[in-house]
């Protein structure tokens, strides 16, 4: 099949290989059958081996959605009755995990912190003192909405000193950044096919500690789609998903599964930097800045305040570069007008020096002055 290639830079779903897109391509199978949980068994153990888990402690736990049913699951899922969760906030997606939290009317800290900043860890510790009731702590590794990287090893283990359970959205790092669930202090992570591991949207999991999971039966069932308990139980007795998964996807997460370890994680992670390199390189000649300090990226996201020319225009830039088969993407900090260009999926350094050529050309046909200003 002759299928077009699109660079995609926005945040997720990520551009994928025509094996991945092919894997889909199946006899029509009932996923009951012995031979489709066999496979979703061997994804479930691959997902773990991925963050360097242990297969006797840590278990995979697959949802049918996008990235946010997993913030909905460990929420609902992993808080005891008369406990509290700590959601330590600075980004859009740490945000959305306080209103999942409202929605449940969970007893929470919302500690907020700028955006554009790294947490205060000593006002983190200063609210696990005060708070002995805390039971989770709640972060996200990498704040997509500006590209900044959160320091879990750092908040793992003071959690782990306050005896709170360490929850982390790892949706846009895992299988790009390397993770290890021990050396960081994770009890739980998650993230969702159509990102690190550059399969299609519809399939996501939460990677989880067994014996926390089992505990958590005893906890107040707020979803019955969404609990965590409730989906691993009937895993482990069924070797299936309780309700219909989506089978296709699920053959494509197989393909991309083979196709990260056959890359390597340390092969993926330096091709993921070369184009988070050629990012910078380009827009630095351009004269675009950042909006997240260089040392406090994550290797993955570059978020681009908009130049001060009055014939800016970021839809009329976007829908230029997507004629041509480039994909941007707005950003996601409120007060600051920004885009987004994404080292995520399978893409290399020359397709980043293929985007700038579009850029360029896009740019002057809107007459923004190069170097832009600011």
């Amino acid at each position: 099949m002759n299928i077009k290639r699109n660079v995609l830079l926005n945040p997720g779903p990520a551009t994928t290989t025509d094996t991945v897109k092919l894997a889909q391509l199946v006899p029509d199978i009932c996923p009951r059958e012995k031979e489709f949980t066999f496979m979703m068994k061997g994804i479930r153990e691959d997902l773990v081996r991925i963050v360097h888990g242990s297969l006797d402690k840590y278990t995979a736990v697959l949802f049918c959605g996008s990235g946010t049913i997993n913030l909905d699951v460990c929420i609902n899922s992993l808080v005891p009755e008369h406990k509290k969760i700590l959601v330590i906030n600075n980004g859009a997606y740490s945000s959305r995990a306080v209103e999942i939290c409202r929605y449940y009317h969970l007893d929470y800290i919302d500690l907020q912190f700028p955006a554009d900043e790294l947490p205060d860890l000593e006002l983190v510790e200063r609210e696990l003192k005060a708070h002995p009731e805390i039971e989770v702590v709640y972060t996200t590794h990498h704040e997509t909405g500006t590209g900044i990287l959160n320091p879990i090893r750092e908040i793992g283990q003071m959690a782990h000193k306050y005896q709170a359970v360490f929850v982390v959205d790892t949706t846009s790092t895992y299988a790009m950044r390397p993770i290890d669930l021990e050396k960081d202090h994770i009890d739980f992570c998650m993230a969702s096919a159509q990102k690190g591991l550059m399969a299609m949207t519809g399939l996501s999991f939460v990677i989880g500690n067994k014996e926390m999971i089992e505990k958590s039966k005893d906890y107040p069932k707020r979803s019955y789609y969404c609990n965590l308990y409730l989906q691993y139980e009937y895993f482990e007795r069924t070797g299936e998903m309780h309700f219909t998964p989506p089978v296709q996807t699920v053959y494509a997460a197989r393909a991309a599964l083979d196709e990260y370890f056959a890359e390597g994680e340390t092969a993926k992670w330096e091709r993921h930097l070369r184009v988070f390199e050629a990012i910078h390189k380009g827009l630095e000649k351009l004269g675009f800045e950042n909006v997240i300090k260089r040392e406090w990226q994550a290797g993955l996201v570059v978020s681009v305040i908009y130049p001060k020319d009055k014939n800016w225009d970021f839809n009329r830039i976007h829908d230029d570069c997507y004629e041509h088969g480039y994909t941007i993407y707005p950003g996601k900090i409120a007060g600051t007008d920004t885009f987004r260009l994404c080292a995520l999926g399978a893409i290399d350094q020359e397709d980043i020096e293929g985007f700038f050529q579009v850029f360029i050309e896009a740019l002057k046909k809107s007459h923004v002055e190069i170097p832009v200003k600011y």
